[in-house]
């Protein structure tokens, strides 16, 4: 039996991949790559999870960091949407270029998000959750006829366009293996170790992909799970990790290094690759909450030297909490009216915080775009 797995002959005559259990054998070499690589990513994610401290309102990060996440994670997917299309679901106007199963698709992964993170109060991540929160990502979008909150009983593979079983780039295991597996996963999480928290996420994403457990949203799930395993730890109190930019960022190394594990049972490769992922993209979240923090303080002193209403004050701290929005929400969630709300866009573009960006009469949409400009330098998004 490799360090990993072996592929195994199936009677149909395709080789199936079935992994060994975690941890690996022999156990992972900490050479000084991999055990500098792990102090400095345990250090950026301690300053990370330090955020809280030195942030009045870090939920307002989180709100955020969520969706901008599901976007990437998404987008990884082939999915056509950008923050723009996703940040009002109350809006009722037509404000994104993205088909509306591609805006369902991120808001099931910011739901599934949100609810996993959630039932971890009572649930532990367990096949129960990854089930209930595959079902919660997949319902009512492509892929939600493949049995959404099941595990396959079918073979899947992966491979380029029209490409079969006798010649994918790599079957998992055959569906009469899948339940085996996952349990096995599921011991292997809850196992008593001193295994540092960071390279377990890493053996167990891994291992996750590679049992390929579900017939589609493998990869949202198993992006997902990284971020449920960390708050069940405590090595996060909130879920502003994520590795979806590394990942799509870096996405040949990705599954280069994924199946290195598989044929080479490289498993230490992976961890580099998978820590020097969780250093970059927590030093990213600091960097970006940290800058977020400072603009959010310089514009409420410019107000402060500004005579303006006290409902010019509320509309700003509601951009500080979305930074797109449109006379219509500010009307549903502010206790005021249409002009009253619209005196106090006009006042915030005439400090030059806001600016309208549809270009319409009807229906404007105004945004916060410095604040817009550093959430999405990783996405496709484009504000006018």
């Amino acid at each position: 039996m490799g360090r990993s797995g072996n592929y195994i002959t199936q009677l149909e005559g395709y080789k199936a991949f079935i992994p060994t259990p975690l941890p690996p054998s022999p156990p992972i070499a900490f050479d000084e790559d991999l055990s500098f690589l792990l102090d400095q990513a345990t250090m950026a994610v301690g300053k990370l999870a330090g955020l809280s401290a030195v942030i009045p309102d870090p939920d307002l990060f989180v709100y955020l960091f969520v969706r901008k996440e599901a976007l990437l994670s998404s987008q990884i997917e082939g999915t056509q949407c950008s923050l723009e299309d996703i940040l009002n679901p109350e809006d009722e106007t037509d404000s994104g270029t993205a088909t509306p199963q591609d805006v369902e698709e991120v808001s099931n992964y910011v739901k599934a998000m949100n609810e996993g993170l959630s039932r971890l109060a009572t649930l532990p991540v367990s096949t129960r959750l990854i089930k209930e929160m595959h079902a919660t990502l997949m319902t009512g979008v492509r892929g939600s006829s493949k049995t959404p909150g099941e595990f396959r009983h079918s073979q899947n593979w992966i491979g380029s366009p029209g490409s079969t079983l006798m010649n994918a780039a790599f079957v998992p295991p055959p569906p009469a293996e899948v339940d085996r597996l996952m349990s096995g996963l599921e011991t292997f999480i809850h196992a008593p170790d001193r295994m540092s928290p960071l390279i377990k996420a890493a053996l167990i994403h891994a291992q996750f992909e590679t049992i390929h457990p579900f017939l589609d949203g493998n990869g949202r799930l198993g992006r997902l799970l990284i971020t449920y395993l960390l708050c069940m730890w405590k090595v996060l109190d909130q879920p502003l990790l994520y590795l979806s930019y590394f990942f799509k960022a870096n996405r040949t190394e990705y599954y280069a290094k994924l199946m290195g594990v598989r044929y080479q049972g490289d498993w230490e490769a992976w961890i580099k690759f998978f820590l020097h992922g969780v250093k970059e993209s927590a030093e990213m979240a600091v960097n970006a909450a940290t800058e977020i923090h400072k603009l959010h303080t310089r514009d409420r002193k410019k107000l402060q030297n500004a005579s303006l209403t006290a409902t010019a004050l509320v509309v700003f701290e509601q951009f500080c909490r979305e930074p797109i929005l449109t006379n219509a929400i500010l009307l549903k969630r502010l206790d005021s009216t249409k002009p009253t709300i619209q005196k106090a866009l006009e006042a915030l573009i005439s400090l030059g915080l806001i600016r309208e960006v549809s270009g319409k009469k009807r229906g404007r949409r105004y945004a916060y775009k410095e604040y817009l400009d550093i959430l999405t330098r990783d996405t496709n998004l484009k504000v006018g």
